[in-house]
Formats: C-alpha cells, sequence, structure tokens
C-alpha cells in the first residue's frame, strides 16, 4: 500500500526522554514525578512506526479497518501500561500523586498517536490552507495532569474558524478510535471566539478552560486561546469567578449532606473532599496565574505549613480514590461502608484489640477532611480581605456589638488578637478568644486560628491547672448558651485536646457502623449542643420530660461534664464506660468539680448506656425490671441526670435516631423509677399494676354487657395485665369476641405514639405461634420493635407485634389491606415461610462488612416468673424468624420479646419459660440451647450471603 502523504504543519510523537520534563506546558513536573518511567509504559514512536507499517501492509485498510489496526496496537500498549501502573501502585500504595501523573501522560501519548493516525494517515492533507488547522487540548482535571485510573479524558478540539469537512473527519476517526479502547471521552469542538463567549456565561465551561494543556497539532492556535482567555475574560472577571465558585461550593457541600462527618462520604464532592482543595487552586490561578498548588504560597494566600497540610492531604485523598477505581473497576468516588474496608487494607492499615483497621483508616480520613475545612476557611479570609468592601457606616452602626475586651480587635467583622496578646507572656488568650467570641457573637478570623493552632504548644501543664483556665473552659460550657459553638472550633483547631489531652483519642474518631452518623468527637459536641437546646426551651414540645428535668433544676456542671467525657473511653478493648469513668475520675478535680460532683460525673460516664439499655433492652411491664433499675440509680437525683444525659445521647447519635418510640420508653422507665424511689419498691408489684389495668379498660369497654365484661376481665393472666396498654387490651377484647377455634383475626392499626403500626393477633394456641407470626411479619418486611404474646385461661393466643417499615416509620395505611392479606395466607400455610423467605433474607453489599460478634446470656434474676434470653448479633430480615423457630423447636415457650436495632446490630431479649412453665435453670440445657441458637444464626449468616 502506498503511503498517505502527510502535512507538514501535523506534529509527530516524541520520544520520552530519561531527563527533561513530560508536560511541556507544565514545566514544574519532571519525569520523576510519574510513577514508573515512560520506559516501562509506552515507546510512543515505536507504537506509532508498528501502527503505520501495518497499515501500509494491508491494501484494505481504510476507514473502520484502519482504525481497527490503531485500536488493537494502542490497547495492547495501554493495557500493559495500566497493568503496570495497578502493580506498582499495589507497592506504593500512598504514591497515587505519581500515579495521576502516569495516568496522564499515558493518555497524552494514546491521544496524540489517534490524532497523529487521523490526520496524517487516514485524513491526510497535501495543502493544508489556513482554516484547516486543528490544536487538540486537554482541559479539566486531564488538563492539570492529573487523572485517576478511571477518569474521564476531556478534550477540546480547537479551530481557527468553522469546522471544516477535514477536521470533522479528523475528529470523527479519533473519537471511535478512543471509544472503542472503551475511554470516557468528554469531548468539545470550538472556536476560539466560541471558548471566550461560553465561558463568559457557563463557570463549568470556564474553569475547564482554566486548565487547558496542549496535547497534539497545531500549538500556535492553542497560545492565541491561553492569551485571549487571559486577556479578554479571566483578568476582568475575578471577583465574579470567585463568588460563582464558591456559590457551586455551596451547592455540592448541600448535595453531599452539608457536613464533614457523613457516613459514606464522596472523596471528590464532599465537604473536606478533593473538589474543596481544588477550588482553591483554581481561584489562585485565576487571581494570579500560579502553575500550581505551591503557587499559593509565593502568591501570600497560604503559607508553606499550611501548603504541607494542602498537599498531605490532597495525597491521602488522591489515594484513597484510585484505591476506589481500582476495586471497583468503574470511576466510583464514593467511600461506602464495604469500600471503605477494602482501601483500609490496601492502604496497609491493620486491626488492634479495641479497633478495626477500618475505624483508624476513617479517623485518617475525617482529620485531612477538617484540615481541609480550616485551610478553605483562612484561604477565603484572605481573599476577602484583598476583595470586600469595606461595610456601610451606616449597617455597621445597627451591627454595633458588645465591646471587646483588651487584647482583642475586630477585622471584618470578626475577631481578631490585637495590642497586648503576647501568647508567650499570656498564653490565656489562646482561651479567651473563644469566651469573646460566645460574649460578642463574632466569629473568630481565620488570622486568630492560624495563629492559635501555631501556638498550642503553649498550653502545657502548668497552663490546665491555671484556675482562670478552669473558669474559662466552665464558663464556655455553663454561661454563654450555645457552648457546642465554642467546643467545635476548639476541638478543629487542637485546643480541646490540648486542655484536656485525653480527648485527642476521640478525635475524629469514627464508629464503622450504620448505626452512628458522626465521628466520637462530633457526637460528643452534638449531645452538648442538644443539652443546650433544651435549656434554652426549644425542645419542651418534644422533650417534655428533659426539659422539665433541667427547669426544676440540676448540677448543670455536673451534667455538661458528663456529657463532655460519656464517649472519652471509646477505641480501646476495654468496655468504654467502665474506661471512660475511669478517665473521668482524673480529669473533673482537674476541672474544679468537688469530691461529690466528681463521683456523680464518674457513676452518669460508667452508667451513661443504663437506662438506655433498660427501657430498650427489657420488658418495661416486668415489674422487676423497674425495681432493679430503681436500685442501680438509688436516687432521684441520679434518675434526673441520667435520663438527661441518655436523652441528649441517643439525639446525638445521628438524624432519625431519635423517635416517639424510644421517647415513650424513656418516659415509661422514668415515671415508673420515680414512683418506685418516692413511694417504694414495694408499689411495684403484679397486683396493683392488674387491678389498675381492669379499671381503665372498664372505662374502656363503655355499652359492653356486664356478663360479657366480667368474661373478658376473667379470661387473662396477670402478665397480660401488666403487659399490654388500655387501648391493645380494648382491641384484642374485640377480636376475641364470639372467635372460632378455625379463625385467624387480625388487626392492623398505626400507632402514632410509638412511631410504629400496631399488628394484634387472635388465634387459637399452639406451640409455635410467636415463631409463625413473626415469620409473616418478616415475609412483608416488617421490622419487629416489640412483641407480647399471651395465652388466655380459655385457650386462646393473644398476641401483639408493633412493627415499622424499611424506613423505621410506621406503615401507610393504604398498604395495611395487602399486608394483612399476605400475613393470612402465611398463617394459614398458603405461604412457606421458610422457602419464601430464601430470597428475601439478604444483607445489603454495603452493609457485609459489619462485624458484631454474638452475644447469648441467660438471666434468670431480672424477672420475677421468666428466664430473659438476650441475643446480641447482626441483624438481617429472617434473624428474628430463625432465633423463634429454634427457640419453638427445643419447646420454649416465649411470652415476649423486646427488640432493640442499632444500625445493622441487634439485640433480641425473650422472656421464656420451658414446657413445664418454669425458668430455664439447667446450665447443661442454657449451653445446648445456646448451640442451636448459635447455629441457627450461623446457618442464616450464610444463606444471607448466598
Amino acid at each position: 500500500m502506498t503511503p498517505m502523504p502527510r502535512t507538514s504543519a501535523a506534529q509527530e510523537i516524541p520520544a520520552a526522554p530519561s531527563a527533561g520534563i513530560p508536560f511541556p506546558s507544565l514545566p514544574h513536573l519532571s519525569f520523576d514525578d510519574l510513577l514508573l518511567p515512560p520506559s516501562d509504559l509506552l515507546d510512543a514512536p515505536a507504537l506509532l512506526a508498528h501502527i503505520r507499517a501495518d497499515i501500509a501492509a494491508d491494501p484494505l485498510a481504510i476507514g473502520r479497518e484502519a482504525r481497527g489496526i490503531v485500536v488493537r496496537h494502542l490497547a495492547a500498549g495501554r493495557a500493559h501500561a495500566s497493568a503496570a501502573l495497578e502493580a506498582a501502585f499495589a507497592r506504593d500504595p500512598h504514591n497515587a500523586r505519581a500515579l495521576i501523573r502516569a495516568q496522564a501522560w499515558l493518555t497524552d501519548r494514546i491521544v496524540s498517536i489517534a490524532f497523529a493516525v487521523a490526520s496524517q494517515d487516514l485524513h491526510p492533507l497535501a495543502t493544508p490552507t489556513e482554516a484547516e488547522r486543528m490544536a487538540v487540548v486537554a482541559v479539566g482535571g486531564y488538563g492539570r495532569a492529573e487523572m485517576a485510573p478511571q477518569s474521564d479524558v476531556d478534550l477540546l478540539f480547537l479551530t481557527p474558524y468553522k469546522v471544516t469537512p477535514w477536521a470533522e473527519s479528523v475528529i470523527e476517526s479519533m473519537l471511535y478510535m478512543l471509544w472503542d479502547l472503551k475511554l470516557k471521552v468528554g469531548h468539545a469542538t470550538r472556536t476560539i471566539k466560541d471558548c471566550i463567549r461560553l465561558a463568559r456565561t457557563d463557570i463549568t465551561i470556564r474553569t475547564a478552560l482554566l486548565e487547558r494543556r496542549f496535547l497534539a497539532g497545531d500549538e500556535p492556535l492553542a497560545r492565541d486561546l491561553r492569551t485571549r482567555l487571559w486577556s479578554e475574560l479571566f483578568r476582568k472577571t475575578g471577583p465574579e469567578f470567585i463568588e460563582a465558585k464558591l456559590a457551586e461550593r455551596a451547592e455540592r457541600h448541600k448535595r453531599q449532606g452539608g457536613q464533614r462527618y457523613v457516613l459514606e462520604p464522596n472523596v471528590k464532592e464532599a465537604k473536606g473532599g478533593l473538589r474543596d482543595l481544588q477550588t482553591l487552586y483554581w481561584i489562585g490561578k485565576y487571581l494570579h496565574e500560579v502553575q500550581s498548588a505551591s503557587g499559593l504560597v509565593g502568591a501570600g494566600l497560604l503559607t508553606q505549613d499550611e501548603y504541607d497540610i494542602f498537599a498531605v492531604a490532597e495525597n491521602f485523598l488522591w489515594d484513597v480514590r484510585c484505591h476506589l477505581h481500582y476495586i471497583t473497576k468503574r470511576p466510583m468516588d464514593q467511600l461506602t461502608f464495604d469500600m471503605q474496608v477494602e482501601v483500609a487494607a490496601r492502604m496497609g492499615y491493620a486491626d488492634t484489640a479495641g479497633r478495626r483497621a477500618v475505624e483508624y483508616f476513617m479517623q485518617d480520613y475525617f482529620r485531612h477532611a477538617t484540615r481541609v475545612g480550616e485551610l478553605t476557611r483562612i484561604f477565603l479570609t484572605q481573599l476577602e480581605a484583598r476583595h470586600a468592601k469595606s461595610e456601610p457606616a451606616l449597617i455597621g452602626l445597627f451591627r454595633r456589638r458588645k465591646k471587646l475586651k483588651h487584647g482583642f480587635a475586630q477585622e471584618q467583622g470578626r475577631i481578631v488578637f490585637g495590642d497586648g496578646a503576647d501568647f508567650t507572656a499570656n498564653p490565656l488568650n489562646l482561651l479567651r478568644i473563644f469566651e469573646e467570641a460566645l460574649r460578642t457573637g463574632l466569629l473568630i478570623h481565620p488570622t486568630a486560628m492560624r495563629a492559635i493552632a501555631a501556638n498550642l504548644h503553649l498550653i502545657n501543664d502548668d497552663l490546665r491547672a491555671d484556675r482562670e483556665t478552669v473558669r474559662i473552659f466552665l464558663d464556655l460550657l455553663l454561661k454563654h448558651g450555645n457552648p457546642d459553638r465554642a467546643l467545635r472550633r476548639m476541638n478543629e483547631l487542637g485546643v480541646l485536646s490540648a486542655i484536656i489531652p485525653e480527648f485527642e483519642a476521640i478525635v475524629a474518631m469514627m464508629q464503622f457502623n450504620v448505626y452512628h452518623h458522626y465521628t466520637v468527637d462530633e457526637h460528643t459536641i452534638q449531645c452538648i449542643s442538644n443539652l443546650a437546646q433544651i435549656e434554652r426551651e426549644e425542645l419542651v414540645e418534644e422533650l417534655p420530660v428533659a426539659s422539665s428535668i433541667l427547669k426544676a433544676g440540676v448540677s448543670r456542671k455536673v451534667l455538661y461534664v458528663a456529657m463532655l467525657l460519656h464517649d472519652i473511653g471509646k477505641g480501646r478493648p476495654e468496655d468504654h464506660a467502665i474506661l471512660g469513668a475511669q478517665i473521668a475520675r482524673k480529669v473533673c478535680p482537674k476541672l474544679g468539680l468537688n469530691a461529690e460532683e466528681c463521683e456523680t460525673v464518674e457513676w452518669l460516664v460508667r452508667y451513661h448506656l443504663l437506662m438506655s439499655d433498660v427501657a430498650q433492652k427489657r420488658d418495661l411491664s416486668d415489674p422487676r425490671t423497674v425495681r432493679d433499675f430503681a436500685k442501680l440509680v438509688k436516687t432521684r437525683k441520679r434518675l434526673d441526670l441520667l435520663c438527661v444525659l441518655t436523652v441528649c445521647d441517643i439525639r446525638g447519635v445521628g438524624p432519625g435516631t431519635w423517635n416517639n418510640w424510644k421517647a415513650m420508653l424513656l418516659r415509661q422507665l422514668y415515671r415508673d423509677t420515680t414512683t418506685a424511689l418516692e413511694g417504694g419498691l414495694e408499689t411495684l408489684n403484679r397486683e396493683n399494676r392488674a387491678d389498675a389495668a381492669k379499671k381503665l379498660l372498664r372505662e374502656a369497654l363503655v355499652g359492653w354487657d356486664a356478663k360479657a365484661l366480667r368474661m373478658e376481665l376473667a379470661r387473662h393472666y396477670p402478665p397480660y395485665w401488666q403487659g399490654l396498654p388500655t387501648n391493645t387490651q380494648a382491641v384484642f377484647a374485640q377480636l376475641l369476641t364470639d372467635i372460632t377455634d378455625d379463625e385467624i383475626r387480625i388487626d392492623l392499626h398505626p400507632d402514632a405514639d410509638r412511631d410504629a403500626t400496631r399488628a394484634a393477633f387472635a388465634l387459637a394456641d399452639h406451640p409455635g405461634i410467636f415463631s409463625r407470626l413473626a415469620g409473616a411479619l418478616a415475609l412483608v418486611g416488617a421490622n419487629v420493635v416489640d412483641a407480647r404474646t399471651y395465652t388466655s385461661k380459655d385457650g386462646w393466643a393473644t398476641a401483639v407485634f408493633w412493627v415499622q417499615d424499611a424506613d423505621g416509620k410506621p406503615y401507610e395505611t393504604s398498604r395495611l389491606p395487602r399486608m394483612r392479606s399476605m400475613i393470612g395466607k402465611t398463617l394459614r400455610g398458603e405461604v412457606v415461610t421458610r422457602d419464601a423467605m430464601a430470597d428475601r433474607d439478604r444483607v445489603k453489599k454495603r452493609e457485609r462488612e459489619f462485624r458484631f460478634p454474638t452475644h447469648i446470656t441467660f438471666d434468670n434474676e431480672g424477672s420475677e416468673i421468666y428466664s430473659i434470653i438476650e441475643v446480641d448479633t447482626r441483624d438481617r430480615p429472617g434473624l428474628l424468624y430463625d432465633l423463634t423457630r429454634t427457640l419453638a423447636a427445643n419447646n420454649i415457650y416465649i411470652a415476649s420479646a423486646v427488640i432493640a436495632t442499632f444500625g445493622a446490630q441487634v439485640v433480641d431479649s425473650f422472656y421464656v419459660k420451658d414446657m413445664f412453665g418454669l425458668k430455664l435453670h439447667t446450665k447443661s440445657k442454657q449451653e445446648a440451647l445456646e448451640r442451636k441458637l448459635r447455629q441457627a444464626i450461623t446457618d442464616g449468616a450464610e444463606r444471607a450471603k448466598a
């Protein structure tokens, strides 16, 4: 085949020299910045020669056939280079910076070869005209020479005038080749005039053009674009660009959840992610033409230390993103739970006795995200100082605030250190500024934050022991009404850990479960925020008990300090409540608490989970439950403090964690315990409760025949009267009226007070009834949160379950008829539960990595007439059915089940008797039953993986 003529203006593929620069338009980068030397990746001139030789050797190689030859060679070369890069990154898993440069270099070679073949071999021009010029330009992240393994290839085909037929042919051939290589190509064909016109109105296009890089073709055309962009657009529109990028950033953060500590962050888009760092660079480049992020130092926008933090955070985030791309083989930027485990392993994190590798990894992630946030704040304030207009005097007059104390001044409406703020002579000013911020309502200026972060070493043992330090810190907690504002800023700057060194261990500590939405330190601050809201009487309607306790008066100092320290023992092998109490014993005296206050705080930290556990994991209708709890609490003062702490702790876990169900349980436990503490424990006996319950039911069944009413009140055993609310007993009274032996009566009704749907069943009693009902509910996707089953004296089973949908809400009324029909079919045997559950008992892929070791305990002291079997394990849809079926198969009668769900973990507590109506006292019987329950859990977990 005769070689096709080539244009003299077209660019050949240069050899990759061993020294020099890999990206001519980015002269600050060298070949040492690539993960592998070019010789280990791709010999572009040799590859191009092979392609041309194969095309020349095949007389039929035109059009699609010629492109096929190109694609075959390029695909082989790219596959070899990609495999080499992946292997090199596996060996060096913290060097993504070099990987993304090498990926960009490799992509440059492929794009340039495709252009050379398309323009010179497939569509040659013997005498090109002025209009038949074209430059191929990389834009966006590719233009910055940063490409993750699955990044898009963003190209601009630049022409001087309207696109000619030749240019259309070259572009089309190039794109077909790149698409056939399975590259994700974003492309646009524009003239210089088009670029400037579109960039004026579209900030995304303007940002992409800010980071353009010449690849191939007519280089003078690309230089002309650069000159005109800067002279006609960029130099005149700095403030406009800043405003647009900050608005874009705010909207992006809002889409990603609005805060730094989301459970499954987006490495690229989330708050504290790569895009935030890139925004700083874009603004710096737009205003000062910096060629790299390090140029922000020379522009005076960051100090060298701040840039070092920028670089470390950016490298870490790129490491994570590249590992995600390699694991998923797609452009995955969401750090989902299952990905967190895999990325942690690839990056070399290891489990310890107290924490999993993934938790250490995510703690590092959140610490970097926090530092990115601080850098952003400092950077933006520098810009504001340079570009913001002074505040009009009249507006400033209306915004006049309290006068700042000596040592502080106001700049741009924020507090800065003023005259007399010599840290060496008076390091207390490092703390006083937070007090001034709360007292005046002003924000702290980022330059002041810089100074604080640079002088943390001055907060030493002597300063911590200073009485004024203690006064300032306690005033921040107790005096100004919004302590969370000060604590969050102090925590981000490292001041909180400097004052209480024991706090450092939980900073940015992630808890790897779907239940906790925040890191441990942020959870603590959220709890304190909740407490402050209750004190400000903002939650009276939602939290009437906690609000009334605080209004009546408790030791605020004890409560706030206990709230601050309640989770300080997390992250170690020991029980965090016990370890936290030991830490509190050391910390409280240093915070100026007297002996009695120290003892109370220590008790609260030690038992901060007690009220929540009793309320959610035990049957509150059993008098022994409340009596035992009251014996542990001992005093009304402790009960009040513990109640408020518990409410704030649950609400601080995350949005949606607090609901009417938990509120109802805690109110009932608080009310009954108060009665026991004030009236004596003997007030909580079965007879008193049964008599009171019967009286209330008489009042509810208005119009009932006297004989029928006497029959209803006589047919139930004492546990029935103490275990159910009156409205549920009234429902059963109706269901049992004239019921026949073969009937199954069902009542489904939303229970707004409990945030659940009440499912009541009346049918002839028989062994295993609880398990059958649990299976029927599991088949309709219902999550059981509480359950009771009783047998009447005349042989009827009265079972009630409180259930929620997948979102933790009561079922919509419109869904209840279908739900009732499905339950009925299951109970009548028309649907075999075990078979039907096989396809539904699945654990979501993203949640499979959660580990919750199974704990099974037998308690014969917690109830007067039942044994309590507590099963703490990994939750899944069919778990309750498997457990209850196992109990039924072993002739265990289930009187009630209390289900407490904590994300992917569940604690099922069963109140049971054996077939003779006795507790399970025999150790051998307990051990045999435990083995069978564990086997049921294991078998079910294996099915769920299938």
